[in-house]
């Protein structure tokens, strides 16, 4: 019987099976240094939409290693492959310009996380209406503290004023020195349209809202056109309707860009340093360097308690204090 059938090997019968080779992964990743830049005006299930500086309207999707979520409204991207915006072409975006600033919020839905909205933002146009949806205080405080920790410049803008009269609502801003507009679509009150849109011009602004609150109107109102469909409040919830399914931006008459988003129903501010929303205030900076470490800005060792009272700069501090306890983050 032979060596195998006794089920015994030697060393001759062992069989060496050759290693299999492994593709060279090459350490030198493409240059796109030299890949057109475009601007980023929709991103929409998957498909970018851009404007080349030829003014070539682009569809791209986005390359994988950017990662999800990279790419939002008003940033400006490298793009690879087919640029021509030509009917059924495809281009991919492969790098993200660096961003001035990045608007986002916290969403508590499943689990907090940042939800980004659009990037490179001159203005942050916070829309509420006079009545019909009842405005709110917490919702305006909380955009403020975004706009200040980016440093993006707040305008606040109250519609449906031919409902009721806003002042009361907008007392607790005027020590602010927040840019504020009044006015009715519907009424036709074209002045102070006209002045919004001045304020506007050759920005890049964010238009963000609860829903119902005559958001997308404005939007179209403001573009001289209909670009955006419209909704009523639900006479049920007494809350607005989603009419804005994504953010997008269209260009002013004037020049800039308006940036439309989708009516929001929460603002949470998770994501805020709110070291940097206390730095916006710049005139309280003496004052504030004298508080102790880790100081709250309201409690009874804050150094911004020593401000006399009667004055605008004690209406600043109730202000910044109003809006800080707008977010739960300690500062650090």
């Amino acid at each position: 019987m032979s060596k195998r059938g006794l089920g015994r090997y030697d060393e001759s019968d062992a069989r060496v099976r050759a290693p299999r080779s492994k593709p060279r992964r090459s350490k030198d990743r493409p240059d796109y240094s030299e890949a057109p830049i475009a601007f980023v005006t929709t991103v929409d299930r998957g498909r970018i939409t851009c404007l080349t500086p030829d003014r070539v309207t682009v569809t791209a999707m986005k390359a994988r290693e950017l990662g999800k979520n990279a790419i939002v409204v008003g940033d400006s991207i490298r793009l690879d492959g087919d640029v021509s915006g030509a009917e059924g072409t495809l281009a991919r975006a492969v790098e993200v310009m660096p961003r001035k600033n990045l608007l986002s919020r916290t969403v508590d839905d499943v689990g907090a996380f940042e939800k980004s909205v659009a990037a490179n933002v001159d203005n942050l146009v916070i829309v509420v209406a006079a009545a019909d949806p009842t405005p709110r205080h917490g919702f305006v405080d909380r955009c403020l503290v975004v706009a200040y920790d980016q440093g993006i410049e707040p305008i606040l803008v109250v519609t449906k004023s031919d409902l009721a009269n806003p002042s009361e609502f907008l007392e607790s801003y005027e020590a602010l020195d927040i840019s504020t507009f009044v006015l009715s679509v519907k009424a036709g009150d074209k002045e102070a349209l006209e002045s919004l849109r001045e304020k506007m011009t050759g920005k890049k602004s964010v238009l963000i809202g609860h829903s119902g609150v005559g958001k997308s109107t404005l939007f179209n109102a403001l573009l001289q056109n209909q670009s955006r469909a419209t909704g009523d409040v639900n006479l049920a919830t007494g809350k607005g309707r989603h009419t804005s399914s994504s953010a997008y931006a269209l260009e002013l008459p004037g020049g800039g860009w308006i940036f439309d988003t989708p009516g929001v129903r929460s603002f949470g501010l998770e994501h805020v340093d709110q070291s940097r929303v206390v730095g916006a205030f710049e005139e309280l900076a003496e004052v504030i360097i004298n508080c102790p470490k880790l100081c709250s800005h309201n409690e009874a060792g804050c150094a911004l308690n020593n401000i006399p009272s009667g004055g605008k700069a004690i209406k600043r501090v109730e202000g910044l204090r109003r809006i800080l306890a707008s977010t739960s983050q300690p500062i650090t």
